[in-house]
């Protein structure tokens, strides 16, 4: 082979490589900082909260408008919101006492009502007549109680003309000026004048959630340039896959050929799938509606404990949602019942916080993690008899209950099994812990 055909080859390796980073969204975006990824691995459990307007009707944030609520009403209900009762170190309180590590917030949802004093547009907080910024005060109770807080930032926005590109939800609420037609690229600049807003004035973030990217006007591009744009406000602010078009369904996994995948996938209502190799967080309500609903029927407690385990059991993270009400308290059930995880977790929580998923794989039994030279085997369902899970290549030194009495584990070549006695079993979760060699 000629010097030139060898040069003519390697022209066409690069440009292929160049290609292939391009289409994972890889091309000119700042790395992932490995350390704030592993530091939000470790906590394991955040709160989500879903608030704003809607909560005067009871009816779903965004999807409701101009379904359950004429988009008249709906979007005239922030001059009624005045949630005197709003305390942003009340919800810390409460999202300590649960034992939750980090809070997420929605900044604005798809209704395009913004809960901070946006120079962007009038439609925000500051206009109604409660006039605090919400996302000031929460944003300085967490960093005040050493809680790490994001936001949530939906990218479409049913209430701006500029994304009225084809038939919206709902239309928009308020018209361009005349002979204005509606631009995605002045759009785009409406989103990142805001995110930016939102780092700037309110971080730092160890998120940035964004939601709403499925729709026609967003597309790739688009996702990938607003990924490269966070990256360049704060290289350590993670970026989740909604950014560009990498999630697959409410499944939340990013597809292997999406242009933009972001830092990590976000299953919805569902624990995601065991996955060691790519961060994965699981957004779950606590009720059934994101926004508050009143009698809304409420997960158990032992719902709640296992939905948490299985995620950590899975590798991922749970943001565990909550619809405050009209008046800016937390439902006071709503409360109670993440109070008695927080009990539980301070009894239990060594074996979710800063460990990692497996070595055993999620079964109907339960599930696994792991750290240092312990394994925690939380089994969620007995039959008779032992339980009988798959071999280790490395060699059980002690079986016990965690925090309870030592128990007989049987290990060969074949696997493992771990007697426990009926009385000793949880209804919730019994939690074996084995030290490893």
């Amino acid at each position: 082979m000629t010097r030139r055909a060898i040069i003519a080859n390697i022209a066409a390796l690069l440009l292929m490589a160049g290609s292939a980073l391009a289409e994972t969204g890889n091309l000119d975006v700042l790395p992932t900082d490995e350390g704030a990824l592993s530091r939000w691995q470790a906590m394991r459990f955040g709160l989500f909260i879903h608030w704003g307007p809607v909560s005067l009707k009871g009816t779903e944030i965004g999807w409701s408008r101009g379904t359950k609520v004429p988009v008249e009403e709906y979007d005239q209900l922030y001059k009624q919101f005045n949630p005197v009762h709003f305390d942003a170190q009340e919800w810390v309180h409460i999202a300590k006492d649960a034992e939750m590590r980090y809070v997420v917030i929605t900044s604005k949802h798809h209704d395009g009502f913004c809960i901070w004093g946006t120079q962007q547009t009038d439609y925000n907080i500051m206009q109604t007549p409660f006039k605090r910024d919400v996302l000031k005060e929460l944003s300085e109770a967490c960093k005040k109680a050493g809680i790490a807080f994001g936001t949530y930032y939906s990218i479409l926005d049913w209430y701006h003309p500029d994304y009225n590109t084809f038939e919206a939800h709902g239309g928009p609420g308020y018209p361009l000026p005349e002979g204005q037609k509606p631009s995605m690229d002045r759009f785009q600049d409406y989103v990142e004048n805001q995110v930016k807003e939102l780092v700037e004035d309110y971080g730092p973030l160890h998120s940035m959630w964004f939601d709403g990217e499925w729709e026609k006007p967003w597309t790739p591009e688009r996702g990938l340039r607003l990924y490269r744009f966070c990256r360049d406000l704060d290289s350590r602010m993670l970026v989740n896959n909604r950014v560009g078009k990498a999630r697959q369904g409410m499944e939340g996994v990013t597809a292997k050929d999406a242009l933009c995948s972001g830092d990590y996938d976000t299953p919805e209502q569902r624990v995601g799938t065991f996955n060691d190799q790519r961060p994965w967080e699981t957004c779950m309500t606590i009720c059934q509606q994101w926004a508050w609903k009143p009698n809304d029927p409420m997960k158990s407690f032992k719902e709640c404990i296992q939905t948490l385990v299985q995620t950590a059991g899975g590798d991922g993270n749970l943001l565990f949602n909550v619809g405050p009400m009209p008046d800016g308290r937390i439902e006071p059930r709503q409360a109670k019942r993440l109070h008695e995880m927080g009990q539980w977790l301070r009894l239990n929580g060594e074996s979710i916080f800063e460990t990692r998923g497996g070595p055993f794989l999620p079964g109907d039994w339960g599930c696994s993690t792991h750290k240092g030279d312990k394994v925690y085997v939380h089994v969620l369902t007995w039959d008779d008899g032992p339980l009988q899970l798959p071999p280790l290549k490395k060699t059980i030194r002690s079986a016990r209950l965690l925090n309870g009495p030592k128990l007989l584990a049987k290990q060969t070549e074949k696997g493992i099994k771990l007697h426990v006695k009926s009385a000793h079993r949880d209804d919730v979760d019994t939690i074996i812990e084995l030290t490893m060699d």
